[in-house]
């Protein structure tokens, strides 16, 4: 009974420390806040289920690891954790190849599709962040290039009198730009999917 009065932090902290009736309640109290979430996305009691269980498995795992760091921001780390196994598994069951880029393909292309249902959106959010993440590794020449290529459309004329050097200097930064890209994801093998 004095569980239910305890903050998540507290509770988070007794079951690091072998309470595991800690770990009960921080489930009663947010279970239906996850799994509306994730049926809210899934659309289907079974897989929404299989995906809840998942959640708490990665949940546990953490803590017993003493790896999860407390904020006070229980409630949002879990809903991440669920995000991003709903992510998985769209991008599971929807088989969907890896693309990689090529003169006539771009991975920003990948962000073009306008007919959304909600598992790609969620699927294009996520894209979006991955791309940003990569583009945030760049050089700042490189980055400051692709970013007002791709992202403010300016011509690459408009990019050279901008920056203050040549149409070909500022080609050649885009190009090492999608060079590096292209290294950055198959290096850690990020997964582009539409």
């Amino acid at each position: 009974m004095a569980n239910l009065q305890k903050s998540d932090a507290l509770l988070v902290k007794d079951y690091v420390a072998g309470d595991e009736s800690a770990l009960a309640t921080l489930i009663k109290r947010h279970e239906s806040k996850i799994y509306g979430f994730i049926y809210s996305k899934i659309s289907d009691k079974d897989i929404s289920n299989d995906i809840f269980q998942d959640t708490f498995i990665k949940v546990i795992k953490t803590l017993k690891t003493s790896s999860y760091n407390e904020e006070g921001k229980f409630l949002p780390w879990i809903m991440r954790i669920a995000h991003n196994l709903i992510i998985d598994h769209f991008r599971k069951s929807k088989k969907m190849p890896l693309y990689r880029e090529t003169e006539e393909f771009s991975i920003f292309s990948v962000m073009s599709d306008d007919s959304l249902t909600i598992e790609n959106k969620i699927i294009a959010d996520q894209v979006e962040i991955d791309i940003r993440k990569i583009i945030e590794g760049l050089p700042a020449d490189q980055k400051e290039v692709l970013v007002m290529r791709m992202y403010q459309d300016m011509s690459f004329k408009e990019i050279s009198e901008l920056t203050g050097v040549s149409i070909n200097t500022a080609l050649g930064r885009m190009r090492y730009a999608l060079m590096n890209m292209r290294k950055i994801i198959d290096k850690h093998q990020i997964v582009l999917t539409n």
